[in-house]
């Protein structure tokens, strides 16, 4: 069964929010970037990234990993979901689509093959 595995925050300022979430996860983060942040935390990926906001998120998205992102697109859109924004390669062979709920709340989908 999946499982969130990923959120991903966004951030304007990345050395503030680095800051902050370092001192409260009490982990130095394993990514370091001028793009991204990430911290592992119980086997949980957290992100800060600034990007991010410019693809609309306002607060945090949290993301499940999945064998086939578009059959699971699929399945959802027939459930009722709302694709936000399509498959986007994010990097290696990693994939995310962002998908919401009827109430609007938004959360992502993350293939890695």
């Amino acid at each position: 069964m999946p499982g969130f595995t990923t959120i991903v925050a966004p951030v304007r300022d990345l050395t503030a929010a680095k800051a902050i979430y370092t001192a409260l996860l009490g982990v130095e983060p394993h990514t370091d970037e001028d793009f991204y942040v990430g911290y592992n935390v119980d086997g949980c990926e957290f992100g800060l990234n600034p990007a991010v906001l410019d693809q609309g998120e306002t607060g945090p998205l949290a993301l499940v990993d999945v064998d086939d992102v578009r059959a699971t697109i699929e399945t959802l859109v027939a459930a009722g979901a709302e694709v936000v924004s399509e498959p986007a390669d994010v990097g290696g062979s990693a994939k995310i689509a962002v998908l919401a709920d009827a109430e609007g709340n938004r959360f992502g989908l993350r293939s890695m093959g």
